[in-house]
């Protein structure tokens, strides 16, 4: 059953071109985990201040197993991170059959 993770990232209307553009810079470096599945980002459009990154893996194993064994993008660049606040969301895909 595959798992989605989100993490809502606060972010201050000055800093989102630099969230997107260090998004892009490092796109792909997620794609040969093991069990991963898809990745976007999504900007908000209606007055919110919240980005959404969105990840789906195979496996909550193969999640945990990625999330265990990376470093943050801010500690790897050493730029400061530009979210305010972020939380995490874990959700199951729920098969609904044919």
């Amino acid at each position: 059953m595959s798992v989605v993770a989100i993490n809502t990232l606060t972010v201050p209307e000055p800093a989102r071109a630099e969230l997107e553009k260090r998004f892009t810079e490092r796109k792909h470096s997620v794609d040969s985990a093991p069990g991963f599945e898809g990745f976007q980002l999504l900007r908000p459009v209606s007055g919110g201040d919240q980005y959404f990154v969105y990840t789906q893996w195979a496996t909550r194993e193969d999640f945990e197993n990625w999330r265990s064994n990376r470093s943050p993008a801010h500690e790897t660049n050493g730029k400061k991170p530009v979210s305010e606040q972020a939380n995490l969301l874990e959700f199951e895909v729920v098969d609904l059959g044919d």
